[in-house]
């Protein structure tokens, strides 16, 4: 069953908090709710109780999809993740959820004050070191029920095609995708990301639409703007800006053929002074529900 989520950074940014701090949370839930989406996912404006956490987006008929986790596998033993991740898998047990995701942050630059070139890098040797402990983490929340889907993220150990390709095969089948199309492109400089979908979309088993805005990403490029400039200047949007290069239609096509019946959740966060949060969600929405009628997906 495809449902159609979104992330509440659109509205309230969890890196930059400054952006969107004057919008009341109650105004996130109730836009949120009345664009017409089915769920929403973690942010820092939600409690971390369980229990409170589901009657607050109840209130508002929204289901929660799931949550970032910051991963530090680099740096810490799985032992030791494994304890450091059972109250957040606890939580989305809790709230229904099928999916964690996750991100390797232990030597992440996206929030930090430096040229996104900068980011980190594994050797080969470092990197099947690393998928099996991520594996093995993926076994263990899948032995709770709960797939760990790990995001491709710029700034990250797992950012190019390349360092995907090479992630993907130093897991195994535990190890899930979170497929950001966003990321994708942007990580790839430009490269069209269905080939990247196609080529994982039996392992994907959550969906990210975000879409890119080619000439701020250039501008990041070239000019060793960090991953949060180029956030504030604009470089993500929605599905259906004419500004953006990503087109949805194509790669909720490839989901159809491969029976993909996730979420599918917008992540676009942009300025919300500039960019009316619920403007372009409404756009979002919109668009993708039109894609994915045009693909068959519903």
């Amino acid at each position: 069953m495809i449902r159609f989520g979104t992330n509440p950074i659109a509205w309230a940014n969890d890196d930059d908090q400054t952006l969107g701090a004057n919008i009341p949370t109650e105004q996130i839930l109730h836009e949120a709710a009345g664009i017409g989406f089915d769920g929403i996912e973690n942010g820092h404006r939600w409690p971390d109780d369980p229990e409170a956490l589901r009657q607050l987006l109840g209130t508002h008929g929204l289901a929660f999809v799931s949550g970032w986790y910051s991963l530090n596998l680099l740096s810490q033993s799985v032992d030791y993740e494994k304890k450091a991740i059972q109250p957040h898998l606890d939580k989305l047990k809790h709230n229904g959820c099928t999916v964690c995701i996750a991100c390797e942050t232990s030597n992440s630059i996206q929030g930090l004050q430096v040229p996104l070139s900068e980011g980190p890098k594994l050797s080969n040797d470092a990197m099947l070191l690393f998928g099996a402990r991520v594996e093995e983490l993926a076994a263990f929340t899948a032995s709770q029920g709960i797939a760990l889907v790990y995001h491709h993220h710029m700034g990250t150990v797992v950012e190019t095609p390349e360092e995907i390709d090479a992630f993907m095969a130093a897991t195994g089948p535990r190890t899930r995708l979170l497929f950001d199309a966003g990321h994708c492109y942007f990580g790839g400089n430009g490269s069209d990301p269905a080939p990247m979908l196609r080529r994982y979309v039996d392992r994907v088993s959550h969906f990210h639409a975000k879409n890119v805005r080619p000439a701020v990403m250039r501008q990041v490029r070239e000019t060793g703007m960090s991953f949060m400039d180029g956030v504030r200047a604009g470089v993500f949007t929605v599905p259906g800006d004419e500004e953006g290069a990503v087109d949805f239609t194509p790669l909720l096509t490839i989901l159809k053929e491969a029976g993909y019946d996730g979420w599918i959740v917008i992540e676009a966060e942009q300025d919300p002074e500039i960019r009316t949060p619920y403007k372009y969600q409404s756009l979002g929405l919109k668009t993708l529900k039109a894609a994915a009628i045009d693909a068959g997906l519903i």
